[in-house]
């Protein structure tokens, strides 16, 4: 039998293809990811992809939202998942819940619901208004039974907030009049899925050892979708991208379904410092792997004087992702120009 969908004038060809290799998720923004090996797209992100962030008072500010940038400690925190029942999950248990633990002080933790009701909510945290990047969205701020452990870990008074119904519309890259439509997300910084090239890694990784500095892992960069793709920075031109969850019906016109979750790649990842600090120690690193970034990876004429590692991308719909499952490469451009969008 014939399959209807090569004939297809609409569907888009293939560029490229590459491999899901790896993905991670951050519950809390900055802090320690969990590495899984399945999760769920959602137009927002990776499903409980940087659904909770740290606030403090800061420049007139009560609840501004605090990041490794300022504080290199949040790298020692830890989260995990578990289920009701003890066991370690990977976040589709109705029972779920958030462990934030101490760096090598398992005794120190507090857990939470991971999937809070709006009745759980109400009677354990506090509404409130909270700052990320000079704009404004809403939250429900913890008590001191959750963010005490925290704040002598960091030795700042820091809450924890989670992010609350009132959508936070994409900007810049991800604005409507560039995206083509209004999508929202929690709190990235900037769009809700970063993608990584493992093969721009190696080579970074190579040009950091010929300097006698010492090689880093993907986690330094803190993306979402990782790929093995056999072309360093190759990245760096994708403007779609497909990955093929499913079997596509046999014989239909289809340009994307259940089977298939399409991603617009809207930008470099434009990188400040964090990659320096060493996430298994919080330590800084004067230089590296800043320096050696800044040679030759400062790409982007909308950002001129800072180096790029990762995509930042939208989903268009939403579906199950797993390490193995392909990725196509089904646009591409030379025309990605970074805008600021906070």
């Amino acid at each position: 039998m014939v399959n209807l969908t090569s004939l297809n004038p609409f569907s888009p060809s293939v560029k490229a293809t590459a491999v899901v290799s790896d993905l991670r998720i951050y519950p809390i923004k900055s802090c320690r990811g969990i590495s899984v090996r399945s999760s769920f797209v959602t137009r927002k992100g990776l499903d409980l992809d940087r659904n909770w962030m740290f606030v403090a008072p800061k420049d007139g500010k009560q609840h501004k939202f605090v990041t490794i940038r300022e504080i290199s400690e949040l790298t020692l925190v830890e989260t995990a998942f578990a289920s009701a029942a003890g066991h370690v999950a990977e976040g589709g248990e109705d029972d779920l819940e958030l462990v934030i633990s101490i760096r090598n002080h398992p005794e120190k933790r507090v857990m939470i619901p991971a999937r809070p009701t709006r009745e759980w909510l109400e009677n354990h945290t506090k509404y409130d208004k909270v700052d990320i990047w000079g704009l404004e969205t809403d939250g429900w701020v913890y008590g001191d039974d959750v963010n005490s452990l925290i704040s002598d870990c960091i030795r700042q008074d820091v809450k924890l907030v989670y992010k609350g119904p009132t959508p936070r519309v994409l900007r810049g890259n991800g604005a409507p009049d560039q995206l083509g439509r209004e999508e929202s997300t929690n709190f990235p910084d900037v769009l809700p899925l970063l993608l990584a090239n493992e093969a721009s890694l190696h080579e970074l990784n190579g040009r950091l050892k010929v300097k006698g500095a010492n090689e880093i892992t993907i986690e330094r960069f803190r993306p979402n979708i990782v790929v093995q793709s056999g072309e360093a920075w190759s990245e760096d031109d994708w403007k779609r991208v497909r990955i093929i969850n499913g079997e596509a019906p046999s014989g239909t016109f289809v340009t994307s379904g259940p089977s298939t979750i399409d991603i617009d790649v809207q930008a470099h990842c434009a990188r400040c410092q964090v990659p320096n600090v060493n996430p298994e120690t919080a330590e800084k690193n004067a230089h590296e792997p800043w320096d050696t970034l800044v040679g030759y990876r400062r790409i982007d004429d909308g950002i001129k004087w800072k180096p790029c590692f990762g995509m930042l991308s939208c989903p268009r719909n939403e579906g199950r992702v797993r390490v193995g499952m392909k990725m196509e490469i089904i646009e591409t451009t030379q025309n990605h120009v970074y805008i600021k969008g906070f």
